[in-house]
């Protein structure tokens, strides 16, 4: 497969006012997409963006671009990025497309493109859109320019969906919930999906203002809710990232719930409901405090690479439904065909009403691994992970960690960093690992 020049693993993304998340660029990208879709049948696609303030700007230009070559255009407004993809499967639009940097500050955006299932771009649609990008724009001619059509009832449609994912004979009457909604696309959705159900709601962060997406907020600050649940006396609580698909929940206690833990409860509840299709997907990242609750329960456990695309990968591979990243992206495939914050605090909620436990009792079954991290740095043309006293000294520790932890080194991908990550039952005899693996990769370096 040829190398990609302007997407990545999550559609084209950097800072607001820099190439490729300028202006022009992005109106080349929206007529290049255009020419390429316009092909396929429907000639439609959707548009929808977080609360970034360059949302309007990027907005514009790619309806320019989608116009310029012949393909109609209908504006979501903001709205989460699993609601996109459902709206451009419910649609039968050719594409949806979504103006967001995910979890990121205001000043980064992106553009990420759904197919007409919901799911990642076909690459091969990714290749033609970019060989697309590097010809001359043109235009058709006026009479063939493509509509514009604001789709006012988006963020109902998407609220009824939300809904139709717990179950009927279940209600969240006498439950407290604090909702943050991180300043982000569910700010106007999230807070009326659990109030709707029956739950008294406390919004925090869902006030956006074009600059304080993600700010000390959202599922990647979870300080303020955690405060927010026992200043409250709430039952749980909710943490949305800014285009929400990530979740973290917070227990009456105010401890947090990550990933790995949202995704056990869930599993945990799907298999007492005889809903439970095969295994979970984890990744590298997943404690294995995970696996080991997981195959106490007799469900199998795979790990993918880092990233919710290498989860939703084997998920296939696999024929099974759940997988999710410690960071919070959960994808339950019996509900959604991407990651989907609100759908996945659902299934939690689900489980609480099924067995009538809170999330204290809910989350106990699973014993978090303590992991420590170590990170090397080295110099960038060098490979101390193959050196022989680094692969004897993770060898050694992983021998005497043999069923009870488990050793990880990787190279970062934005850094010359090793990280070095050891985890096991005891934080004292962890750390005296990772620190003599951290050792050896240091005198591999020099």
């Amino acid at each position: 497969m040829s190398s990609r020049k302007y997407f990545g693993t999550d559609g084209v993304r950097g800072l607001v006012g820099k190439t490729p998340i300028c202006p022009e660029f992005v109106m080349r990208l929206g007529y290049a997409a255009g020419t390429v879709l316009a092909a396929q049948g429907t000639r439609k696609v959707l548009i929808g963006k977080d609360t970034r303030i360059s949302g309007y700007m990027l907005e514009s230009a790619l309806e320019a671009g989608f116009s310029a070559a012949g393909v109609d255009i209908g504006l979501l407004g903001p709205m989460p990025t699993p609601g996109i993809a459902y709206l451009t499967k419910t649609f039968r639009a050719e594409a949806g497309i979504v103006i967001s940097a995910s979890h990121n500050p205001y000043y980064d955006n992106g553009i990420k493109f759904f197919s007409q299932t919901g799911e990642k771009l076909p690459d091969e649609v990714e290749l033609a859109i970019e060989a697309e990008l590097d010809k001359p724009m043109g235009c058709v001619e006026s009479k063939y320019l493509g509509k514009a059509t604001r789709i006012e009832d988006a963020a109902g449609r998407y609220i009824e969906f939300c809904k139709s994912n717990f179950p009927s004979q279940y209600s969240l009457s006498g439950l407290r919930i604090v909702v943050d909604c991180a300043n982000g696309a569910t700010y106007h959705i999230a807070p009326n999906v659990f109030r709707e159900l029956g739950a008294e709601v406390i919004e925090i962060a869902a006030s956006p203002n074009g600059t304080n997406i993600n700010d000390g907020c959202g599922a990647t600050s979870m300080d303020t809710i955690a405060s927010a649940v026992v200043e409250h006396k709430a039952d749980l609580g909710i943490a949305l990232d800014g285009d929400g698909d990530r979740l973290m929940m917070v227990d009456h206690t105010g401890y947090v719930l990550d990933g790995d833990e949202i995704v056990f409860i869930i599993a945990n509840s799907d298999l007492s409901a005889g809903t439970m299709r095969g295994g979970v997907v984890g990744t590298l990242m997943s404690n294995m405090g995970l696996e080991l609750a997981l195959a106490d329960m007799g469900v199998p456990f795979a790990r993918s690479k880092v990233g919710d695309r290498y989860v939703m990968e084997m998920l296939g591979q696999n024929g099974w439904h759940l997988g999710a990243e410690n960071s919070g992206h959960i994808i339950n495939l019996n509900h959604t065909s991407t990651g989907d914050g609100i759908i996945a605090a659902l299934n939690v909620l689900t489980a609480v009403c099924r067995s009538g436990n809170d999330l204290y009792d809910l989350r106990q079954g699973m014993k978090k691994l303590p992991q420590v991290l170590v990170n090397v740095r080295f110099a960038g043309d060098s490979d101390p992970i193959t050196h022989d006293s680094v692969v004897g000294a993770v060898h050694k520790v992983n021998e005497k960690l043999t069923g009870r932890g488990r050793v990880l080194l990787r190279k970062s991908g934005t850094e010359p960093l090793i990280r070095v990550m050891v985890e096991g039952p005891d934080l004292v005899e962890v750390t005296d690992y990772a620190n003599e693996i951290a050792d050896a990769v240091k005198k591999a370096c020099n």
